[in-house]
């Protein structure tokens, strides 16, 4: 079992990782993709390019044809991505706008050529790539970028704002294995684009040595002496015998990997080309993410011969002026909302006020019913007004309450019957208890029915007339235009004769006096059995 992390080594660990981490989001990170219909070519361009970009950028962002430019700006901020590279195809050229996040600029360039990292590597006797090239980004070099103009400055810083920077007195220099190179043409105005794969030998010794030193021993079967192989450079290749001088030839600071690199030795930079390369042009500068004011134009270079103090001081007054409306909406908005409460509580007080005038005048009026009794005494006699009628008793309950409260107890007028009608006494009823008038005295209680009324649990009369009831001169019974009912009913296979209907009581009922009999017989029967 291994022994356990110390506290210093958890510690020490800790620290490293933090301070990874800091750096890490320090640096520029890019983001590479295409917009609109582009071609195989230039999709794999898009891929090459990514590797150059390395290990700061997106090597697997995938596009959809849904996705636009916002959405690609709103995921960049929580990523920490400071540049797109975006590409795209026309009918005529191959376009890449470089854009700085999130307030811009926007560079638009117009490749004029370009070779993909496999036909490069096609073209070359040997090629040095390999995946540990990638693990640290590429030193940028910039060549003829110090000629006047403005746009030439902005696009030098721009291309230096891609990269991390450098130290140079901190640099560890094994980390640097690739650089990418970009030159400008003062003449064609047109940008090389190039990628290099970056190698340190030692110099000063011959070919032989470097062969004994790399491991590598070469052929020794025609020479005689050894000296041979150290003085002469026999037997070797044409591709180990490169060209080294002045130009490449520098004092390492350090030790470099490798062997026969030693600190404050003469050693050899050799560059091998691993593409992609792109011939650019600049077209137009814009401020903003492309959407902003053209600061630079290729066919129109009068735009950019503004002073930069007018084009600061016109930023300035653009951003004065929208800060001037931020603050006048804000005041309409107060404003508006301090009128909307001062309508609101108005209201409130005008409801108040209203419904404490209308409490007022209903007890005024009629303290017992309420304003609801009120206002459908109003409605009925708003009804009578315009229709000329009496309303219907269910169109208006309040109303028909308030006027069965209002009516005396007292006794009621009697009633007319019409010629065709005849009154209780006629029917053979008593008549009701009264006084000496004959006019009968009421129940308290009781409710007086009108014409067209019935009483409660009492069939209505057909025609208002009674049942048996017999008109002065007339001779027949009749019902509704027909003989009366039990004129000359038969029970039995018998027919009874007509006897008239009393209502005096149970002695004018034949029936019990056959009861009587019936019962007597019945005795009799039993006293003589």
């Amino acid at each position: 079992m291994g022994k356990s992390k110390t506290k210093n080594q958890k510690k020490s660990r800790a620290t490293a990782n933090h301070v990874a981490e800091e750096t890490y989001q320090s640096v520029p990170h890019s983001f590479v993709f295409h917009r609109g219909q582009i071609g195989k070519n230039v999709t794999q361009l898009i891929m090459d390019v990514r590797r150059v970009m390395e290990p700061f950028t997106a090597e697997s962002l995938k596009v959809r044809k849904k996705n636009v430019l916002k959405d690609f700006v709103a995921i960049a901020g929580p990523l920490g991505v400071t540049h797109f590279m975006i590409f795209s195809k026309t009918s005529n050229s191959i376009n890449m706008r470089l854009a700085r996040l999130p307030k811009g600029p926007t560079l638009h360039f117009r490749v004029l050529k370009y070779s993909l990292i496999k036909d490069v590597v096609s073209s070359l006797k040997k090629h040095r790539m390999h995946d540990q090239q990638f693990t640290h980004h590429p030193l940028l070099i910039l060549n003829n970028f110090g000629s006047d103009g403005m746009h030439i400055k902005l696009m030098a810083t721009m291309f230096q704002n891609m990269f991390p920077s450098i130290n140079v007195h901190k640099v560890n220099l094994n980390n640097i294995k690739r650089c990418v190179l970009l030159n400008y043409n003062p003449t064609s105005q047109e940008i090389e684009f190039r990628h290099f794969s970056l190698k340190v030998v030692p110099v000063g010794m011959s070919r032989g040595v470097k062969k004994l030193m790399q491991e590598r021993f070469p052929n020794m079967s025609k020479l005689e002496d050894i000296s041979e192989l150290l003085m002469k450079g026999t037997n070797l290749s044409e591709s180990e015998a490169e060209q080294d001088g002045d130009h490449n030839i520098t004092e390492l600071p350090q030790v470099y990997s490798g062997r026969g690199n030693m600190a404050s030795q003469q050693s050899a930079v050799r560059l091998t080309e691993i593409g992609p390369r792109m011939t650019l042009q600049l077209t137009k500068i814009q401020e903003g993410m492309g959407e902003g004011n053209v600061l630079y134009h290729l066919t129109i270079p009068t735009i950019f011969r503004l002073d930069r103090l007018e084009i600061l001081e016109r930023k300035e007054a653009q951003l004065k002026e929208k800060e001037d409306r931020r603050k006048q909406q804000e005041q309409n908005v107060a404003l508006k909302k301090e009128q909307r409460e001062k309508n609101k509580k108005k209201s409130l007080e005008g409801i108040k006020r209203k419904q404490a005038e209308a409490e007022e005048d209903s007890e005024v009026e009629d303290p017992g019913l309420g304003a609801a009794a009120v206002e459908s005494d109003d409605e009925v006699e708003y009804y009578r007004q315009a229709v000329g009628e009496e309303p219907d008793e269910d169109m208006f309950p309040g109303a028909k309450r308030k006027r069965s409260r209002g009516k005396p107890n007292g006794p009621v007028k009697k009633r007319k019957l019409s010629p065709g009608k005849s009154s209780s006494k006629d029917r053979g009823g008593k008549s009701p208890k009264g006084d000496k008038t004959g006019k009968p005295q009421h129940k308290k209680g009781w409710k007086n029915f009108g014409n067209g009324e019935k009483q409660f649990g009492k069939k209505g009369k057909p025609g208002g007339k009674t049942f048996g009831a017999k008109k002065p001169g007339d001779k027949e019974k009749k019902f509704g235009g027909k003989k009366t009912f039990g004129a000359n009913r038969s029970f039995g296979g018998k027919k009874t004769k007509d006897k008239p209907f009393r209502a005096t009581g149970q002695k004018g009922k034949p029936g019990l006096k056959k009861g009587a009999g019936a019962k007597h017989s019945f005795k009799q029967r039993k006293g003589k059995g």
